[in-house]
């Protein structure tokens, strides 16, 4: 059954707004416009490509192929031989194995760390500034630089800093028989580490610091008017409030150490079970002259990177979103 208001299909209701379908010129228009503002952005979109993308496929095609430089007219195509190689070879496997737990321990220590120096330097005392800008100091020195002072400077067995401190503290007791431990012999995975950790962890605590300085005032004071203690507050307030800070921190240091081939290259050479798929790659490619394996590692390598930034960039999403919401 009909209305008297009914209106016949497809016809608008009396008093409705009519709007009229897109003419070409105003298509063709809304085209120009759009590739008005996106014109500027042409020139370094190509730069972009050819700078980063392109070399990056060129890797991907070379990884499939046989190409040793001690057989230059030799280019087969093998497929993904050389995938499987980085996952089947025992030296490569080791080299993949010292990579992760290398990210996994610098990342996981410089965390800690930071966050404990955070939470010190989020108190107010005499010369906080000062004390800030010291603890940064060993995230700008150059990665080279610092990894040549570790290895000289502290682990040197002859005149190094740990052992004169040794020979210090037992001449204190009246002994001249001090230990004077070869570091990098002993502990070569573990010196490497120690100097990543020494120049991670500011970084770490600056992203924990700015953490510390967005968390609500208001909700501490209202929990110590409640009485609660102060490992109270840490774990139901401060702890959940860096979550999130502590996950980029994690993601970003671990973006960088995957690719660390500075402190390995200085400090040890990749000797004594310590290197890692950089410094591999760099083994693969340069000394023995396998540009296929080394591409292919290489690969490895940046798919590895782009799965944690991109966990990377959703920690930051949601962050900004939620400051947003606030």
């Amino acid at each position: 059954m009909s209305t008297g208001t009914d209106t016949p299909r497809g016809r608008p209701a009396a008093g409705t707004a009519v709007t009229p379908p897109p003419t070409t010129s105003t298509t063709g228009a809304r085209r120009i416009s759009n590739w008005a503002r996106r014109a500027p952005l042409m020139p370094a979109f190509i730069f972009l490509f050819l700078t980063t993308q392109l070399p990056f496929l060129t890797t991907i095609v070379i990884s499939f192929t046989n190409w040793n430089a001690l057989r230059p007219g030799q280019r087969d195509f093998i497929g993904v031989e050389n995938y499987a190689e980085v996952f089947t070879n025992a030296r490569l496997r080791e080299s993949v194995w010292n990579t992760i737990v290398l990210t996994v321990v610098v990342v996981g220590v410089s965390l800690v760390l930071g966050m404990l120096i955070a939470l010190l330097l989020d108190r107010r005392f005499f010369g906080r500034g000062a004390v800030r800008t010291m603890m940064i100091a060993p995230f700008l020195v150059v990665p080279i630089a610092a990894a040549l002072l570790w290895k000289h400077a502290l682990f040197n067995p002859s005149y190094g800093l740990l052992n004169g401190v040794l020979n210090w503290v037992w001449g204190v007791f009246g002994s001249e028989d001090a230990p004077q431990p070869e570091y990098l012999t002993v502990a070569p995975m573990m010196s490497i580490q120690a100097a990543l950790i020494w120049q991670w962890t500011p970084f770490m605590m600056l992203i924990l610091l700015a953490g510390l300085q967005s968390k609500p005032a208001d909700a501490e004071e209202a929990a110590r008017m409640d009485g609660a203690s102060g490992w109270q507050i840490f774990r139901y307030l401060t702890f959940p409030h860096l979550r999130q800070y502590l996950e980029l921190g994690g993601l970003l240091g671990a973006i960088y150490i995957v690719q660390n081939f500075d402190a390995v290259f200085t400090i040890t050479s990749g000797a004594l079970g310590t290197a890692n798929l950089p410094y591999t790659i760099y083994q693969t490619f340069f000394q023995a002259g396998r540009y296929g394996l080394a591409s292919a590692m290489g690969v490895v390598v940046v798919i590895g990177t782009i799965i944690i930034a991109t966990f990377a960039l959703r920690v930051v999403s949601t962050m900004f979103k939620e400051e947003g919401a606030r």
